[in-house]
Order: structure tokens, then sequence, then C-alpha cells
């Protein structure tokens, strides 16, 4: 009788798969036993996988590439990484090996770079697009760098009045983009995004006002929507429109020369996780170009921000299920060594999926469970995966050894949105955080980025 675990992932999903396998009863990702992880650090644990980050700008920049030569597209790809996604150093540091470009949000992402900088690790000839709705900060931080020969950084305009914001304040020549109200999708709660500038103003603005400063040049129409890159209409729809303000734009602005389509690449959330991503790139690539030619325009250079396609694939959270409790009929919890709401924020913030996998007891029976954090919260918990509207996990009944579980993709947004290093709902203190690499041998070492969260850290945050 098939009733272990890892009989339920072969009959559900195609398994092992990439990044997953099983080796005597214990997960293994990315060939790393976790197990072996867990032993040496304890739980609750975050781990980064560093390679990861590399091999997702390598598989993007392929596609993109690819996509460009099946059409003979006679422009240029460039990838930025999108800092929001994750701040760290190791992040971002990893990132920069592979020949890419860095998106902002804010002011501080400006000191970060300057940081970078100062260690050797970018140079001035670094591509900078300055995104986001901008303080007085950021304006002057944007204005500081190119004031001191970062040519290419390119602040994208939000709203008309960031134009004479760093009119006063630019001395040297700079290259300006001007990113696209886009019109959200059918659904929403609201029509138009609140970010940039409506399609109808565009053109009149760059004539009364662009246009006659010699000090400007706009160079990139920035594109972006919330539901990311997707196959439907309202993908196609709105990309459509945005290509055809740009050629709209070009015929009257001839330095104009790039447009930033966003990021948007979906990650994988499910073992059942199906997005063909070389279609999509084909498809980007070819309607922009067919609708290039339809207009007779130079085809732009490309720009995208992935952040969570970089970032996401890499992160995982380990827990240790500390005891199980039966309060009815139906509901068995499992209760685990942190809580959700702190170290995996978006699970309860806007109801985020991962992938949630047993690291040991693969060989064992399994039941349907519901998962419960330390915080005294009602919504700290996690009661479904992506791919079903449940979570079966090996059975304890009576067993001394504990069970362990990970919740894998999580490598994008949650440390910065749960406040890393800060205050945590219930003071529940913050995990370790390790990371993952491998040397040139092909085997993989580990350091300890942060210590678990202590009190008197937590004391002195609250004044005491």
């Amino acid at each position: 009788m098939k009733n272990k675990y890892i009989d339920l992932i072969e009959q559900s999903f195609d398994f092992p798969q990439d990044e997953f396998r099983v080796e005597d009863g214990d997960l293994h990702f990315h060939n790393i036993p976790i197990m072996d992880i867990i032993e040496q650090y304890g739980t609750p644990l975050k781990i980064t996988y560093l390679p990861k980050i590399s091999s997702q700008i390598q598989k993007a920049k392929r596609m993109f590439n690819v996509a460009m030569a099946k059409v003979d597209y006679e422009a240029d790809y460039n990838y930025c990484y999108c800092t929001k996604s994750s701040h760290f150093s190791f992040v971002i540091e990893e990132a920069l090996k592979n020949d890419i470009h860095i998106e902002t949000s804010s002011a501080f992402d400006l000191n970060l770079i300057e940081s970078l900088n100062a260690k050797g690790t970018v140079d001035k000839e670094l591509y900078i697009i300055c995104n986001g709705f901008k303080k007085p900060m950021y304006i002057e931080n944007i204005a500081n760098l190119i004031n001191n020969g970062w040519k290419n950084t390119i602040p994208v305009l939000d709203n008309m009045q960031e134009f004479d914001d760093l009119d006063e304040q630019v001395t040297e020549p700079l290259k300006i983009g001007i990113r696209i109200a886009a019109e959200e999708e059918p659904k929403f709660e609201f029509y138009t995004s609140r970010l940039g500038i409506r399609y109808s103003d565009i053109l009149p603005f760059y004539e009364n006002k662009i246009k006659h400063n010699k000090k400007f040049s706009l160079k990139m129409l920035h594109f972006f929507i919330n539901t990311g890159i997707r196959d439907n209409a309202y993908y196609w729809n709105e990309l459509s429109k945005c290509v055809s303000v740009y050629c709209d734009l070009k015929a009257i602005c001839p330095e104009l020369d790039s447009l930033n389509i966003g990021g948007g690449f979906p990650i994988k959330n499910s073992l059942a996780f199906d997005y063909d991503y070389e279609y999509m790139a084909e498809e980007v690539i070819a309607q922009i170009k067919s609708i290039c030619s339809q207009r007779n325009t130079p085809e732009p250079h490309i720009f995208t921000e992935f952040g969570s396609f970089t970032v996401g694939e890499s992160g995982a959270v380990i827990y240790q299920v500390l005891d199980q409790k039966q309060q009815n009929d139906r509901e068995r919890w499992y209760m685990v060594d942190s809580s959700f709401m702190t170290t995996l924020p978006d699970t309860w913030g806007i109801k985020q999926r991962f992938i949630l996998l047993p690291i040991n007891k693969w060989y064992s029976e399994y039941q349907r469970v519901f998962l419960g954090g330390l915080t005294c919260d009602s919504q700290d918990y996690y009661n479904a995966e992506a791919h079903a509207n449940a979570i079966f996990l090996p059975t304890i009944n009576g067993d001394s050894d504990p069970l362990y579980i990970g919740f894998f993709h999580t490598g994008a947004y949650q440390e910065s949105v749960g406040g890393f290093g800060g205050i945590q709902h219930c003071l529940q203190p913050a995990p370790k955080h390790i990371t993952i690499d491998i040397d040139e041998n092909g085997e993989y070492y580990t350091r300890l980025f942060s210590k678990e969260q202590t009190y008197k850290s937590m004391l002195k945050i609250l004044g005491y």
C-alpha cells in the first residue's frame, strides 16, 4: 500500500525536480543535505543559496538574447536587478558578478551603490535606473551621483514636478526616463496605477518641458504592470499601448532609444508550477519588433528589472515541528518553532504560497495538518498550498525524532517586509541566517550572516 509521504509526492508531481530530491528519507535542496545544515545551525533558520541568483540571471539573459536573435532584433538587452526585493550585500554582490545593472526605489539605495563603489564592486559605468516617487533626499542623492560622474544614472520621472526638482540640483547633462501610468487589470480596486504619468500627458510634457532644456536627454520609456508578464489579453494590450506610445514619442524625440518593460517573471511556488519562460520572452520581443516595424520605428534597447525572479528561488526557511495539537475531530495542528507572521510575512499579508516540504521522514505515513506559528495571534497560521487547499505532512505520532519542514523560494521581500533586525510581533526573535555557496571543487560551504536575534538587541531598540 502506497501511503508514505514520498508516495504522495511522486504520485502528485513530476518528482524529483531540478532543485529537490530525496536520499535516505531526507530532502536535498540543490544537492545539499538540509538535515546536515540543521544539525550544524539548528532551527529556525533562513538560508540563501547564492548560485541560484547567478543561474536565474544567466537564464533570463540567454532567453532574451535568443529571442532577439530569432527576429533579428537590432538593439541590446540589459538586465537590471530590482534592489527592493532584497538589499542584502551577499545578494547584490552575487548578482553583480553577472554583468548586470541596478534599479532603485529610494534615497538610501544610492548610498548603498556608493558603498559598493568604495569596495570596488561597481564603477561609474553602471546603469542605475531610479524609480519611485522621489522625496527631496532621493532627488539630492540622484543629483550627487550625476554631478560626480555617474553618467548612466537615469532618474525615471514618476511625476512632472520631478523634472523641475532635478533641473534645480543637477549641474551636468543627464539622461532621464518617463514612467507610464499603466491601466490596472479589470478586477483591481482602482483603474490606473498611482505610479507614473498618464498616457495623454507624456507627449505634451515632452514638447512643452523636456525638449527645450538642453541639459536633459530623454532616453527611456518605462512600463510595468502589477500582474507581471503573463500570457493574457490584459498584458498584451498594455504592452501594445506602451510600445505605441514609444513610437509616438520616438517620432519627435530622436534621442529616445530604450524601453524598460519592468519586471514580472514569476517564480516557482509549487511543485506543479508551469510557466513557459522561453515562449514569453520570445513573444514580448516579437511583439515589440512587430509594432515598431509597422510604425517604421527603430526597435528600442530593452531593459528589464527582475527582482523576485532574481533572488526569490535562492531562499528557504527551515522550522522544527515542536508538537501537534488535536483541536477537534478534523483539525490537527503542527506547531512550529517560530512565527509565520514575522519570518514569512507575505503568507499573512497577501496569502502568498511557497513550496512546503518536509526535510525528513519522507518514508513515514502522511496526514492532513494545519501549521501554527508561535505568536498568540489568530492570523499566525499556514493552511494551504498553491496547488491544493490543504497541507499534507508526515505523521509524528509517538516519534522521538522531531519533524523538520522547509518553505522554499522565499528569498524575495520577506526580510524587508518583516523588518530585519527590528521588533517582531510578540517579540519573536529573527532566526539565524546563513548563505550557501559552491567552491571551485563543486563542494558547498556555509557562512553565518546573522545570529539569532537576542533579547538585549530588542530591549535596546525599545528603550530599555
